[in-house]
């Protein structure tokens, strides 16, 4: 018997905002979209090159409740959770179970941090 998640920590849900930067670049900003509760599970870490020295990323999934596609409160790729100071960019997310009441949300910790 499998048992439900414990959702104990507090995350923010935000979308990346492209802003014209005048020159013909942009700037990126990130707005809040809502807040989630979820089950932070660290896979595995990493380093990956980043000009001369090596950045170290972590890979977690965290487990939230399900929302349905298209809802603002269901994460998708390019979004990003925020715990305190830490921000996990999300990568992908699929159902957890057959019943639908939990999204896997599988995102890595220092890879993208702007």
């Amino acid at each position: 018997m499998s048992y439900p998640p414990i959702l104990n920590r507090k995350l923010e849900l935000q979308n990346r905002v492209l802003n014209a930067d005048g020159g013909g670049g942009f700037d990126i900003s990130w707005e809040p979209v809502g807040t989630l509760w979820g089950a932070i599970d660290a896979r595995r870490g990493s380093e990956r090159a980043h000009g001369n020295r090596l950045i170290p990323t972590i890979d977690y999934k965290i487990t939230v409740r399900a929302a349905p596609y298209g809802a603002p409160s269901r994460p998708k790729p390019d979004q990003r959770l925020v715990e305190n100071e830490r921000i996990y960019s999300i990568l992908a997310v699929s159902e957890q179970d057959p019943s639908g009441l939990y999204l896997e949300v599988w995102a890595q910790e220092g890879a993208d941090d702007q």
